[in-house]
């Protein structure tokens, strides 16, 4: 089953005008569109927050392993 031709959309497209009204799909297309950007700058905001984490975690974990690396040149000395 492939693209849906010209005819079948054109059907398509009045009965989506018969079911909401003219005015009412200007309305459903934004409210799409404001979701849609709320979803993706979500998405971009749990990334950041993942990138974030990640470097903390690396840091404490280079912290760590210079802290354990001076006390043990301590008890050798």
């Amino acid at each position: 089953m492939g693209m849906p031709s010209m005819p079948e959309l054109l059907v398509i497209l009045a009965i989506v005008v018969l079911l909401f009204g003219a005015k009412k799909i200007p309305e459903l297309a934004k409210g799409l569109g404001s979701g849609i950007k709320n979803f993706k700058k979500a998405m971009k905001e749990d990334e950041e927050e993942i990138a974030t984490d990640t470097k903390k975690e690396i840091e404490q974990k280079s912290e760590t392993a210079s802290t354990s690396q001076t006390t043990t040149e301590k008890k050798e000395a």
